[in-house]
């Protein structure tokens, strides 16, 4: 299924009902609110405004679904769920518009308010929801039918998969999971499962099959006996744009938050690498990118500053760049104020320290207020780092940290960001053993991920930037 096709068609929906409704609404305005006003009829005129209303409300109406995360799946989305979503978006919405646009109108009494306030709920969401249920049911009866499917792994191999895969297959619907093959979890050989799969390999090189089977779905079917390799297999899951679904009683040993699922009556766990609600992730993103914006403005002057006193400071380039491990594991060049003498890694890669004699000395003056770090704003608009993340590492410390602490892969599901929690609660990390305490604060910062945390990390980030706490 072309999910790209399937999004133009709730976007063009969405756009098109909301300036019906709003259009329907502008009349009910002309025909009925403004003529109790003034006690007679009210001339109709469809100038700027009314052609602003249908082209900008509806535009609005898009990016509040985007920012709310309606978009996301465009595929597999329930019809009940759908209504509920749909009641309390529109509900929402349409408050916010109440209190932007239509607070200020001519009315005769309060209760005009009111009968505004239901109309326009009304128009917007029999406009909206219907339509999209069309959608919606559409692609559902594909799915029932076969004609549409999604190639799904299977871990597992003894009778908890046997069981799971018999389900979905009796179902007297198509479930839409198209079972390409199995993945060992022992390394064992003639499985169970192998007469009705075929085994596709083992945990250990999952990604490679996931890439080369273009599998869209895993569903983890594995023994209680199995549970230890449950972590390898989710950290491996990480950066894969895939669903993961896990058979009931599992879900507690699971990191990452869950949510009941089912297929056809097969009742599943469904493991979300989501961390924050889609709002707030949108929000997020947002925020980066004005305040970096406003960053880079505001210390352009700076910027200057810290042109003029790297070049006098030390021979070589202004800026330092470096490749990062970021979201999901993808490398992105990182940029800063070189803060350090050239070739100063000629013996590998080596952290930096208090006393570092690889530091010129107007680095170190850079690092005591993190001005070293401003050319990070240009990470954020670029997309490779947020304000408020755990800070990115290089892959050759990131090896060596999964070594001792596997649950560092972890954070990977995030962006890395200019400054952290770890980074406020510990510093900066001078060796391995340090980055791995660093670490715990980043992961509790992941369990805790909301707008409010960020701020708060901001906040105590600017403190230290003034108090020169730096390295």
């Amino acid at each position: 299924m072309n999910r790209r096709k399937q999004l133009i068609r709730y976007l063009i929906s969405d756009f098109l009902t909301a300036g019906l409704a709003w259009a329907l609404f502008y009349l009910y305005r002309k025909f009925v609110i403004e003529p109790l006003k003034f006690g007679h009829a009210v001339p109709i005129e469809f100038g700027t405004k009314f052609f602003l209303g249908i082209t900008l409300i509806p535009l609005a109406w898009v990016l509040f679904y985007y920012a709310s995360g309606y978009y996301r799946e465009v595929i597999r989305k329930s019809r009940l769920a759908e209504l509920w979503y749909t009641l309390r978006i529109t509900f929402l919405g349409v408050v916010i518009i109440f209190f932007v646009i239509l607070l200020d109108d001519a009315v005769q009494n309060y209760s005009t308010y009111y009968r505004s306030f239901g109309v326009l709920f009304l128009l917007h969401f029999i406009f909206t929801y219907f339509p999209r249920l069309i959608i919606t049911t559409r692609i559902t009866k594909k799915i029932h039918h076969g004609e549409i499917g999604f190639n799904t792994l299977l871990i597992g191999s003894s009778d908890k998969a046997i069981d799971i895969y018999k389900e979905i297959q009796e179902q007297p619907q198509s479930t839409g999971n198209r079972i390409v093959g199995y993945l060992s979890v022992n390394n064992g050989n003639g499985q169970k499962i192998a007469k009705y799969l075929k085994q596709l390999g083992d945990i250990s090189n999952i990604k490679k099959i996931i890439d080369e089977q273009e599998i869209e779905e895993v569903i983890i079917a594995i023994e209680y006996s199995e549970h230890d390799k449950i972590e390898k297999i989710l950290d491996d899951l990480i950066d894969c744009n895939v669903s993961v679904k896990a058979i009931p009683g599992m879900y507690e040993i699971f990191t990452g938050k869950v949510k009941m699922s089912a297929i056809m009556g097969t009742p599943l766990v469904e493991i979300s690498h989501m961390l924050m609600p889609p709002w707030q992730e949108t929000l997020k993103h947002f925020i980066d990118i004005v305040l970096s914006l406003l960053a880079l403005i505001i210390s352009s002057p700076l910027f200057l500053i810290m042109l003029i006193g790297v070049k006098i400071s030390s021979k070589g380039p202004v800026f330092y760049k470096q490749e990062r491990i970021g979201k999901n594991g993808k490398p992105f060049t990182i940029y800063k104020f070189r803060s350090m003498y050239v070739d100063s890694e000629t013996k590998g890669p080596q952290l930096s320290s208090k006393e570092d004699s690889r530091v010129t000395p107007f680095g170190r003056f850079m690092r005591k207020s993190r001005f070293d770090e401003v050319p990070n704003f240009i990470n954020v608009l670029k997309g490779d780092m947020s304000l408020v993340g755990p800070r990115p590492e290089r892959q050759f410390y990131i090896d060596q940290i999964v070594e001792r602490a596997p649950q560092y892969l972890q954070l990977l599901k995030v962006r890395p960001g200019i400054t952290s929690w770890g980074q406020v609660k510990y510093g900066y990390a001078e060796n391995t053993d340090q980055m791995i305490r660093r670490m715990k604060y980043d992961l509790i910062y992941l369990d805790n991920m909301s707008l409010y945390v960020d701020f708060k990390i901001m906040i105590y980030t600017m403190l230290t930037v003034i108090r020169r706490e730096g390295i």
